[in-house]
């Protein structure tokens, strides 16, 4: 099975998974789009309103902020892979719970980067960065870089913080601006220029 199908295939199970609390109140679930492999993902915390409404990521509120961000720092948001920890919205935007972030994250999300295999992986929020920065706390860490086995990951601030906490916004305004200069460390670090990096497919895989 090629990677595209085995992308879409996860995209179905995820559309009618039962296996945690979140699919009762859901409308719809969102497993996440972008090029079958690229260099860059982005990993939020869960679907918001209008993500449960139309299916997608980051569509929202947080997601017109996110296009913002990526325009200013120079990446288009066709080139990357961006996708949540939970791929249900949780009730009145709480929290997700441990067991859902580990059901969602062990039945999908860690299949999702072992196919999609970016080498630079952005984590939006603390949910995500717990991930792979176990105990860290996001206001020490965010806008570095570290290398994690095979790949990078950058800590970010979720852009929806900006929505709650205006303060906020120019910090991760500033965060976003340093990620071309950290995504040519790491692609100096892999071993890699901007011309010899992936060249990302342009289909996009979603459910539909």
């Amino acid at each position: 099975m090629s990677d595209e199908a085995q992308l879409e295939k996860l995209a179905r199970q995820i559309v009618v998974c039962t296996k945690c609390e979140l699919h009762r109140s859901r409308k719809n679930a969102v497993p996440g789009e972008g090029p079958t492999h690229t260099e860059i993902m982005f990993i939020g915390e869960g679907p918001g309103a209008r993500e449960d409404e139309q299916g997608r990521p980051f569509v929202g509120a947080s997601g017109k902020f996110l296009d913002q961000l990526l325009g200013q720092a120079g990446v288009r948001r066709a080139d990357v892979w961006i996708t949540n920890i939970v791929k249900c919205r949780p009730p009145g935007n709480r929290d997700p719970l441990p067991n859902e972030v580990e059901i969602c994250t062990s039945n999908y999300l860690q299949h999702q980067i072992k196919i999609v295999n970016p080498s630079i992986i952005v984590t939006l929020g603390r949910f995500s960065m717990n991930l792979f920065f176990k105990g860290a706390k996001i206001t020490q860490i965010h806008g570095q870089m570290r290398k994690v086995e095979d790949r990078f990951v950058i800590a970010m601030y979720h852009p929806a913080a900006a929505l709650h906490q205006i303060a906020l916004k120019s910090t991760i305004m500033a965060d976003f601006a340093k990620l071309p200069e950290l995504l040519r460390e790491a692609r100096a670090e892999l071993g890699k220029s901007t011309s010899e990096g992936k060249v990302p497919k342009k289909k996009q895989t979603r459910s539909k």
